[in-house]
């Protein structure tokens, strides 16, 4: 069995929204100058590096991320790549595989450093949630920070997951993963009414 980690290190550095909160991480003891231990805490948003969106994050009166099932977070998956100019959205006809899995991940290429932030990544598009809804598929992943385009403001794709119910992972990173099947593992944590969680996402494969 290996474990392929797919999320970014966070640090001060990892860019995040403009506008939202980046990682900080305050230490108040350190073994280091002397104390007995170290303790330190953390601020960012909920929103950093690898995430799970919750549907209170593009919906009211919705579900928070600690009320989500974690049956959706864990399983087999598939991880797809798909060739698009920068800035736009990924739309059926860019599927080059057949979907076989209920957990997709999409591999674009479109945000290539988790450390430096660039507005022209790719998202998906209403009508290919509205495709991968029909055959089955209750989680999608990308390696972009949005599923929607950083100009939206209607939130289109999320929307559209809305509607089918399905769970989002963003924040990806791909760029090693060869396509194919794995197995996801990627929990968020059970915070209570939180408009995301920061995961650890890995794929597991023989």
């Amino acid at each position: 069995m290996r474990l392929i980690d797919i999320s970014p290190t966070l640090s001060p550095r990892t860019a995040v929204w403009p506008g939202d909160v980046p990682f900080s991480r305050d230490v108040c003891m350190d073994t280091d100058s002397g104390d007995h231990m170290t303790l330190s805490s953390i601020n960012a948003t909920v929103h950093l590096g690898a995430h799970a969106d919750a549907p209170n994050h593009y919906r009211p009166q919705s579900p928070g991320i600690g009320e989500r099932a974690l049956e959706r977070y864990y399983g087999h998956c598939q991880v797809l790549r798909v060739a698009l100019p920068r800035g736009e959205r990924i739309r059926p006809q860019h599927l080059q595989e057949a979907i076989t899995s209920s957990r997709v991940l999409f591999h674009t290429g479109s945000f290539p450093n988790p450390d430096q932030w660039n507005s022209d990544f790719n998202a998906l598009s209403a009508e290919l949630v509205h495709l991968l809804a029909a055959q089955g598929v209750e989680l999608v992943g990308i390696d972009t920070p949005s599923v929607d385009l950083q100009e939206d403001k209607q939130l289109e794709s999320h929307q559209a997951i809305a509607e089918h119910d399905m769970a989002i992972l963003e924040g990806l990173v791909l760029e090693s993963v060869q396509p194919g099947e794995y197995t996801l593992c990627a929990l968020p944590l059970k915070i209570e009414a939180a408009d995301a969680s920061p995961v650890r996402a890995i794929l597991i494969t023989e």
